[in-house]
């Protein structure tokens, strides 16, 4: 007789009995809720922070009351990744508690200097849009909301940088680091190999695909080539299959017990889309933007950026294998087939 998977509820009690809790904080985004994880261990540790708002505050310190602790006791923080409903909080974190800052490496500057570093990404994503086609009046609107989004995030000291395969060591458990980029940049994974349980932020979540934002490589500057995310997000989810934890904490819904399943779904997801993008082309070369008002109509332009990403990311996938090709003309990027 086949044994009941766990549910929800279930395998975070799992979680829960090794010393791992879900802290659900509350989000402007259209994602919803952020998953932080309080680890009860030496020192006491939150893996991510939520946004900076009151709001988010104030739900973690009751979650926190909840377990018998205040932010004040917090002796290490860990950021899996640079986005602001992960990030947010940190500063107020580390100025009430003292707590140590773990993250990747690459991340330290950029948290440094917050402001630089979403001005420069601003720039690259202006540069991106209109080199893909966005209209000027949406790459303008869409300019203003990111700089008002900043107020979500902070300037913050990371005093523990981190590499891809160091052991992070507390007293009870040894946490290896695995960098995973493709999301973000600096997308950070945590496995508890005694335990098989992966901490993975939005590298994997169960009940949307995590998207593979077009970003600017850390450090580097606003008119450096465009990166390949999907392609690097896809190799980073062929990494992490060859993983086996038995549970999967996600910075974002409920936990995933069978990892394995979700990636092969999402390869299989992100090999029909790119299907469906080269039946698009085949008539006429378009741009990245006239192809994700073809796929997705209006939301093309309120998330132009996000739509764009995912445009971006799936020509990338035709053109490695060689069925799809670049035009460039006009100072505008067109996508075309390559004819047999």
């Amino acid at each position: 007789m086949a044994v009941a998977e766990p549910t929800p509820e279930e395998a975070l009690a799992l979680a829960a009995s090794a010393g791992i809790h879900r802290l659900a904080l509350p989000t402007p985004f259209l994602v919803g809720r952020v998953n932080c994880y309080l680890i009860e261990d030496e020192p006491l540790t939150l893996l991510d922070t939520g946004p900076n708002s009151g709001l988010a505050l104030d739900e973690l310190e009751l979650a926190l009351a909840a377990r018998g602790h205040r932010i004040e006791d917090l002796g290490l923080i860990i950021i899996t990744h640079q986005h602001l409903d992960h990030v947010g909080l940190l500063d107020i974190l580390v100025r009430r508690s003292g707590a140590e800052v773990a993250a990747l490496y690459l991340l330290a500057p950029y948290l440094a200097e917050f402001s630089e570093s979403m001005d420069g990404d601003d720039r690259f994503a202006e540069s991106l849009m209109r080199t893909h086609g966005v209209p000027g009046d949406v790459v303008i609107a869409l300019r203003a909301v990111s700089s008002a989004f900043r107020a979500w995030g902070c300037s913050a000291q990371v005093t523990r940088p981190l590499r891809d395969g160091d052991a992070l060591e507390l007293r009870d458990r040894t946490l290896r680091v695995l960098h995973r980029p493709g999301h973000s940049p600096s997308d950070t994974v945590f496995l508890d190999d005694e335990r098989a349980i992966l901490i993975a932020g939005d590298h994997l979540i169960a009940h949307i695909s995590s998207n593979p934002f077009v970003s600017r490589p850390l450090g580097a500057p606003p008119d450096v080539e465009r990166p390949r995310a999907l392609l690097t997000y896809i190799e980073s989810m062929r990494a992490t299959r060859e993983l086996s934890p038995e549970l999967t904490l996600p910075g974002h819904g409920d936990p995933i017990l069978d990892h394995r399943a979700l990636i092969d779904q999402r390869f299989d997801m992100h090999a029909r889309r790119a299907q469906k993008m080269l039946e698009l082309i085949r008539e006429r070369p378009l741009t990245a933007h006239e192809i994700a008002r073809e796929m997705w109509g209006n939301t093309a332009v309120t998330q132009a950026y996000l739509t764009l990403s995912e445009v971006l990311g799936h020509v990338d996938i035709l053109i490695a294998e060689g069925r799809a090709r670049e035009e460039y003309s006009d100072g505008v990027v067109r996508f075309g087939t390559n004819k047999a």
